[in-house]
């Protein structure tokens, strides 16, 4: 039985990992590689300036606090939650996830190219921007962070991770340095890095992995994957409203327009975080049992 167990939680995993690297490649082939894409992107984009003044400070104060220096703090001290849990493996495989990810994240930035449709001419010249680093880091840190957490705390620190990473990757929206669509791209490789390492962890757990029903929180889980889902419905009812003036120059749009795409894509942004965390708190309490074995 445990056997069988271990196996579906397998093929559960290599299934979310697969669907997040499609909906990467979907992802980057519309909102970068065609004109469609790229002008909802930039509408968007454009409307961060409404009510900019208001939240520069806490934008500055968010961004600012990572860094490469800060991210090397965090996964130390993730290592270290992991290490007091006597947990050797999981405190290299969580590194292991920080790491890739980020490591993923600037190579694709580096070898994506964006073609220059003249949708965005101001930030043409500044060349391709997906996906994020900054909410990658905000996304693997907080996903690594809730693999090394006791259970008892699990729920509420995923809960925690998931504003700290929305309010992360809305941030880089708001600062007008990366699109929606660079945000949400980092989340989905920061979720596919979390399943391969979920699957890792699972393969080397040894045969008396003692597994409790209540490590589940499906009480959380259930909320996150249910705020997420109607955080996207938002944000797909806000695309559609903006696909519908796409035909009219950006510059010409009113601020209610504007506002609309603007809100649509942070929104698009948290609800993606959401969801993402609801996913791998389906399988953690398997992943990360109480005895490993």
């Amino acid at each position: 039985m445990q056997g069988r167990k271990t196996a579906l939680t397998v093929v559960w995993l290599v299934l979310l990992a697969a669907v997040q690297v499609v909906a990467f490649v979907l992802l980057w082939r519309f909102a970068v590689r065609t004109e469609h894409g790229q002008l909802l992107d930039t509408i968007a984009l454009t409307g961060n300036s409404i009510g900019r003044d208001r939240i520069d400070g806490l934008v500055g104060t968010v961004l600012n606090a990572m860094s490469v220096v800060s991210l090397l703090a965090a996964t130390t001290v993730i290592g270290f939650i992991a290490l007091i849990r006597r947990r050797m493996l999981l405190a290299i495989v969580a590194t292991l996830l920080v790491a890739g990810a980020n490591v993923t994240t600037q190579v694709l930035k580096y070898l994506i190219h964006r073609p220059d449709f003249g949708v965005d001419p101001e930030r043409a010249a500044a060349g391709n921007s997906l996906p994020s680093g900054h909410t990658t880091i905000a996304a693997s840190v907080a996903l690594a962070l809730v693999l090394v957490l006791p259970p008892k705390v699990r729920a509420w620190g995923a809960v925690i991770a998931v504003g700290y990473t929305a309010l992360a990757g809305v941030a880089t929206l708001s600062a007008g340095w990366h699109r929606p669509s660079d945000a949400i791209a980092s989340l989905l490789i920061a979720g596919a890095w979390a399943a391969g390492a979920g699957i890792l962890l699972v393969l080397t757990q040894g045969e008396q992995a003692q597994v409790e029903r209540a490590d589940a929180h499906r009480g959380i889980v259930t909320l996150l994957g249910l705020v997420g889902l109607g955080l996207l419905g938002v944000a797909a009812y806000a695309l559609r409203s903006t696909d519908e003036v796409l035909m009219i120059p950006v510059d010409e749009l009113n601020r209610p327009r504007l506002f609309d795409a603007y809100f649509g894509g942070a929104v698009g942004i948290a609800g993606t975080a959401s969801l993402m965390m609801a996913l791998v708190l389906t399988t953690v309490h398997r992943v990360v049992p109480r005895h490993n074995g």
